[in-house]
């Protein structure tokens, strides 16, 4: 089950304790419908439950005889589809919410709603044609309707919440997409609404990403330095190379240098702080990278100077 179809699941399992509230969620969902006007009325949706919810409603607030049929759209997927088949019974429950059908644009009636039922309004829209993806790829969430001005309506609805929410209208081909998106405005969209769990999926998967993306700079950070510790190794431990090729010791160094010289040498994935833990007395990681370019230079020039001999 998709993480969307675990949002509607749960809005349809919300209780609806008074008439107002069952009256916007039935609203809601019939508006946001696949029609609501005087040629019919008509909801689709995979989510059976919400069908079926909203044809309870109906049935109970306005008397109306509601059809539903479920029919396979694919293999895996069932689309259940509710309509009101009588032409007296579509004008009554046009009515019943303030509308005659014969609108030139579809706009929402607020009468419909009560200062606390707006919430409940929303979620019978979100169940008609609302998208919420999955938290572990994008924060965000959807309503889309052909409608212009019902489009607008709703973004204007959403934007009186007392919520800090990223609302935005677009256009998608002959749709209108009305969405929401961040981690935090979708987690508190979700349990304002009534779906707790659904937000707490969407809390755990962004502290699941803030803990990766922090092992991630840790990881990379390491990386860094061993890089950075390899870089600096290099150079002494090619010079020393070098000087032993052409015939050279360490006895060519100054005996101050030679305990670190062979201390670099013989472990080159130590750090600078490391090397100076080893000396005796210890040394600091700047002195320690001071007598490494001292140890640098005399051997790269001891070594040129017994190839300039040895060629000669």
């Amino acid at each position: 089950m998709s993480f969307s179809s675990r949002v509607k699941q749960e809005f349809c399992k919300a209780k609806l304790q008074r008439a107002s509230q069952k009256r916007a969620m039935c609203y809601g969902l019939l508006l946001f419908g696949r029609s609501f006007g005087e040629k019919g009325i008509s909801l689709q949706s995979e989510c059976v439950a919400a069908v079926k919810l909203a044809a309870d409603l109906l049935a109970e607030l306005t008397g109306a005889i509601v059809s539903t049929q479920t029919a396979l759209r694919r293999a895996t997927h069932a689309v259940c589809t509710l309509s009101v088949p009588d032409s007296g019974d579509v004008l009554r429950v046009l009515s019943y919410f303030g509308h005659t059908g014969r609108e030139v644009h579809l706009r929402l009636n607020r009468a419909n709603l009560e200062e606390d039922t707006t919430l409940v309004f929303l979620r019978g829209a979100f169940l008609a044609c609302g998208t919420a993806f999955d938290p572990e790829k994008h924060y965000r969430v959807e309503f889309v309707t052909p409608r212009m001005h019902l489009a607008q309506d709703l973004c204007t609805l959403l934007l009186e919440l007392p919520l800090s929410l990223h609302v935005r209208l677009s256009r998608r081909g002959a749709s209108y997409v009305v969405y929401l998106h961040g981690e935090a405005g979708v987690e508190d969209f979700l349990t304002a609404l009534g779906a707790p769990n659904a937000a707490m999926d969407v809390m755990q998967a962004r502290m699941f990403k803030e803990v990766r993306n922090q092992v991630n700079r840790q990881t990379n950070f390491e990386a860094a330095n061993i890089a950075k510790t390899a870089s600096a190794a290099a150079r002494p431990i090619r010079a020393l190379q070098t000087l032993f090729a052409s015939g050279g010791t360490l006895e060519s160094l100054p005996p101050e240098l030679r305990a670190l010289a062979r201390l670099r040498y013989e472990n080159p994935d130590l750090s600078l702080r490391e090397l100076g833990q080893r000396l005796d007395p210890p040394l600091s990681r700047s002195g320690v990278n001071h007598r490494l370019q001292r140890i640098t230079q005399i051997a790269e020039k001891a070594a040129r100077e017994k190839t300039g001999a040895s060629s000669f």
